[in-house]
């Protein structure tokens, strides 16, 4: 259930990102809110 919470948060902050950046703005923040998911669920952040 840890795991799921922030799967859930950063899917959220992706749509948001999706619908109000644009451009390289949005890439970036997409790979940074994904990385930074990823390094929590996998024990990088906060584990």
């Amino acid at each position: 259930m840890d795991q799921i919470l922030p799967i859930v948060i950063a899917l959220i902050l992706v749509v948001i990102a999706w619908k109000v950046l644009k451009g390289i703005v949005k890439t970036v923040a997409l790979v940074v809110i994904l990385a930074l998911a990823a390094a929590f669920v996998f024990g990088g952040l906060g584990a």
